[in-house]
């Protein structure tokens, strides 16, 4: 069950209404929900408890170190890919042999903060990076341990600008060019081979993808144990979605009873990577009518957040359910939900009905817990909005709402542009 609910007609964080946090801190603003974070990854380690295994929260989705200590008591750890994401993760108190850190583009100085931090292992994505972490390791005068990213060429059936398994993604490394990727790497001095690594994309709804890049993946494990490599961990990604509109994705105890076979059979340790089916639907943003604007093409509905707040939808045309925050009957109406930026893609939903709307009302984006305040900016000059951790029927705030002064600091002007000509 949803812990946003309508209570005598006002919407509900668990036990604390919006409207109340709206009154409070102003908006927009983020709000996340303590149980449903909880719950989600209970639901993975349940469902994948008959492994050994870890749950590695993709930071990238929700990295509020907040957020990131829920994970943390909960015995989870982080998927990575900066060495700001690592400081986060060390922040919230995650253990660093819980760490895995990814993506394409590691830089040396990040490699020597992972290594100093001991994290558990890199996903190394490709054969100039393998070579760069030898080095680095070796100047430090320890080993680096890895697991090669392999992509499985297999089609995840989602968004292409999320989809990350295809052999013409920049992630990983080529399977047809795994086994002999792996040898190389055999015989780096600085280099400990400790597993397999994939990921094939994100908001997946479908389980069969999974279930074939791990058969792949499978066979990989079985060609390098036959050349006398120790694979002892499998890292199988994550990217399983939530429900935005009408999908339907598989829960983790369905995803885990399709893989599991595949997985005991292996041996490994199993780690996972979720991140928007922990933290998605367990947030939300509110936020404020402007102004209605009718038009004879289009009708528009102006709210104090803006693509610099969200950008999910002009990034992705991603759709995010828009929920009156105060219930009541209403009218329809067909509109865009634009914010105050000044970019025609500015906009939170386009031709959208919804109830219709009147100046200072407050309007509730859902399944914003995910992929919607990391990707935030100061675009416009605009203050960062606050997030809000709600537990039962308190609420902490975890971020304020930036100020002026932030949005000047590390800025300065030089002496020579005050001297009079």
């Amino acid at each position: 069950m949803s812990v946003f609910r309508y209570k005598k007609g006002r919407l509900y964080c668990e036990n604390v209404s919006l409207e109340s946090m709206a009154e409070k801190v102003g908006t927009p603003f983020y709000a996340y929900s303590h149980k449903a974070l909880l719950s989600q990854i209970t639901a993975y380690k349940k469902a994948f408890s008959s492994v050994p295994h870890l749950i590695a929260f993709a930071v990238k989705a929700n990295a509020n170190i907040a957020v990131l200590r829920v994970f943390a008591n909960a015995g989870g750890g982080g998927d990575i890919v900066s060495s700001g994401e690592l400081h986060r993760a060390l922040k919230a108190g995650m253990d660093p042999k819980n760490l895995v850190f990814a993506g394409v583009g590691k830089t040396k100085k990040e490699m020597k903060d992972a290594l100093r931090a001991g994290i558990l292992m890199f996903n190394v994505e490709s054969a100039q990076e393998l070579v760069a972490l030898d080095e680095t390791a070796k100047a430090l005068g320890i080993k680096a341990p890895v697991a090669l990213r392999v992509n499985p060429d297999v089609n995840p059936k989602t968004h292409p600008y999320i989809s990350t398994g295809l052999k013409k993604s920049k992630f990983g490394i080529e399977i047809v060019k795994a086994v002999s990727q792996y040898q190389t790497a055999s015989l780096l001095s600085n280099i400990d081979i400790v597993g397999v690594h994939s990921h094939i994309g994100s908001q997946l709804t479908q389980v069969k993808p999974f279930v074939d890049a791990l058969k792949r993946i499978s066979r990989l494990i079985s060609a390098l144990r036959k050349r006398g490599l120790d694979i002892q961990y499998w890292n199988i990604g994550g990217g399983l979605g939530i429900t935005y509109n009408q999908e339907k994705p598989p829960m983790p105890k369905e995803m885990a009873a399709a893989v599991l076979p595949l997985l005991k059979k292996s041996g490994c340790r199993i780690i996972l990577e979720p991140g928007r089916s922990l933290a998605g639907n367990a947030g939300v943003m509110v936020t404020r009518v402007i102004y209605n604007k009718e038009g004879e093409a289009k009708n528009f509905l102006v709210v104090d957040a803006g693509m610099n707040d969200l950008i999910r939808p002009s990034l992705y045309s991603a759709y995010h359910e828009l929920r009156p925050v105060v219930k009541r009957r209403r009218k329809t109406k067909v509109v865009d939900v634009v914010g105050p930026i000044c970019e025609s893609g500015d906009f939170l939903a386009q031709d959208r009905e919804i109830p219709q709307m009147a100046p200072d009302e407050l309007l509730a984006v859902m399944s914003a817990g995910a992929y919607s305040f990391t990707m935030s900016s100061n675009y416009n000059a605009r203050p960062r909005p606050p997030e809000i951790l709600v537990h039962g029927d308190e609420y902490e705030i975890i971020r304020k709402r930036e100020t002026m002064k932030a949005l000047l600091r590390g800025e300065s002007i030089p002496a020579f542009l005050d001297q009079k000509k």
